[in-house]
């Protein structure tokens, strides 16, 4: 990694400085009051109140009985993981680095649970408020960081809410933001141009899961849930910032203006495999601006923007299978030399594509989030260190012939034995035979989802299992297997390293 990313990560926050260079985590990243007035009226949730209410104020050991009779007593999943996030970001307002992790989990833990059988639905929920009461009792849940904006007259843009931020004026931020949520595509679509400022992992993906997080709280909370992304990004606001983005907040408007995006709709013409390959090659194999060039001219040539999308993600996918793993200061007891699970350059950098992609189609930033999550895949492989580009992916031929003689029945058998025993080698060649053998993938991911759900995954697990379900279903037959061998080596990656809360929850499920 070089100097200048370690100064600018320095500065955004204690903890994400660790999260990039795999220190041990801060407790605390030490983060004020944003608001910075403690008589402001208290942000208020209508019938959730009582529960986000209970779940500030409980410890975590506590709270997982009290969630689990509330559950028998006929109360929804679903109204416990929106409480959870309401909750969640009244307290952190997006400023501290476990609870902003906590809150991406969320809706990633609720789409597990759809996966699972009646009586385990609650356990990957569990495990997530777990952590979520933790960090609260651990942070203290006052002062809290979101209050209620003040009502105000007239009408802003955009650019004034980009220029609030420049300056860190974050009352002047919050009342411009609250102007333009008028709906939750227009708060969407107000917040972007700010969060296109900097390609950082956890400014996009943090956008992209409250955006998901609708589906589960309802339209009516979009303004809480996006306005905790201005914070974040005021906090992130700094000297080495500017500096360490200039390129990138200089490129994106002369693209844009190059290619006319803004004056034209984007193409539909359709893409084989072959195109798609080639241009994850090149996106992969180039620097971030020469990366972001190639998507800017496949859009302008007329492809249809989620092939585009595609190809972004199929590149931050190699990064999960060429890695070399931890070594040196990046090793923790949580995360050991050779791994590759938790704040990787892989795992960031597919969140981060899968969240670009995701911002892109429910966005009219469409060719803005696409050329961007061109550069970042990019910029992830050159600049946090490795060369990529040399090494192979997963599986190496040696680790397909060394499971020659399983047969194909005990393919899946095997997987779960090479998961248990961290091999990660051997657990992409089981899952890259079962897919040569054309076997449903539905056992695969049975066998995945148990690991991402019982291991702590360094804060990661929830977020990376649905990043290669969603880029799974979403990527044509001839590469979607690629993401499931990366999460295959993931989960041996982050193997043996057991979530707190989860044997609590499975005691109370009885399961």
């Amino acid at each position: 990694m070089s100097n200048t990313r370690r100064r600018f990560l320095a500065d955004v926050g204690r903890g994400m400085l660790v999260a990039s260079v795999g220190s041990a985590l801060a407790t605390d990243l030490g983060f004020s009051q944003a608001w910075g007035d403690d008589s402001a009226p208290r942000l208020k949730f209508g019938k959730l109140e009582p529960l986000v209410t209970l779940m500030q104020e409980s410890t975590a050991e506590q709270m997982l009985p009290r969630i689990v009779n509330m559950l028998k007593t006929g109360v929804d999943l679903k109204e416990v993981v929106s409480a959870a996030a309401l909750a969640n970001v009244r307290t952190f307002g997006g400023e501290d680095y476990v609870g902003f992790h906590t809150m991406m989990a969320l809706y990633p833990a609720y789409q597990m649970a759809r996966e699972l059988p009646t009586e385990r639905q609650a356990l990957p929920v569990l495990k997530v408020l777990y952590r979520n009461c933790q960090r609260m009792q651990e942070r203290g849940v006052n002062p809290e960081v979101l209050h209620e904006v003040p009502a105000t007259t007239g009408t802003s843009t955009s650019q004034a809410l980009r220029d609030a931020c420049h300056k860190k004026d974050v009352k002047q931020a919050e009342i411009i933001f609250k102007q333009l949520a008028t709906s939750p595509e227009d708060a969407l679509n107000a917040l972007l141009p700010e969060v296109h400022e900097s390609t950082e992992v956890h400014r996009i993906v943090m956008v992209s899961r409250s955006w998901d997080m609708l589906e589960l709280v309802g339209r009516e909370h979009a303004h809480t849930l996006l306005r905790q992304s201005v914070h974040y990004c005021i906090k992130s606001e700094n000297d080495n910032q500017k500096s360490y983005f200039a390129e990138v907040r200089a490129l994106l408007p002369k693209l844009m203006e190059k290619y006319q995006f803004d004056h034209k709709s984007l193409g539909k013409k359709p893409a084989d495999d072959a195109w798609v390959d080639h241009l994850a090659k090149t996106i992969f194999s180039a620097n971030a601006s020469q990366a972001a060039e190639a998507a800017a001219m496949a859009l302008s040539e007329g492809y249809l923007p989620d092939a585009v999308g595609e190809a972004i993600t199929l590149a931050a996918n190699q990064l999960v299978l060429r890695d070399k793993g931890r070594y040196g200061g990046m090793v923790q007891p949580n995360k050991p030399q050779g791994s590759v699970h938790g704040d990787s350059i892989g795992v960031h950098a597919s969140d981060s594509a899968n969240a670009w992609r995701n911002l892109a189609r429910h966005s009219k930033h469409t060719a803005a989030c696409l050329i961007l999550g061109a550069y970042q895949v990019a910029l992830d492989r050159t600049n946090r260190g490795g060369d990529f580009l040399k090494w192979e992916p997963y599986p190496h031929s040696e680790h397909s012939n060394s499971i020659s003689k399983v047969t194909p029945e005990n393919l899946n058998k095997e997987l779960e034995d090479a998961i248990r025993a961290k091999e990660q080698a051997r657990a992409c060649a089981l899952v890259n035979r079962i897919h040569e053998l054309k076997q449903d993938a539905s056992p695969v991911f049975a066998t995945l989802l148990k690991y991402a759900i019982s291991e702590d995954g360094a804060l990661h697990a929830e977020k990376y299992y649905r990043t290669v379900v969603e880029e799974f279903n979403s990527t044509r037959e001839a590469y979607r297997w690629r993401q499931l061998l990366a999460l295959a080596r993931v989960t041996a990656s982050e193997c043996g390293h057991p979530a707190p809360g989860y044997e609590q929850a499975c005691k109370l499920l009885k399961v």
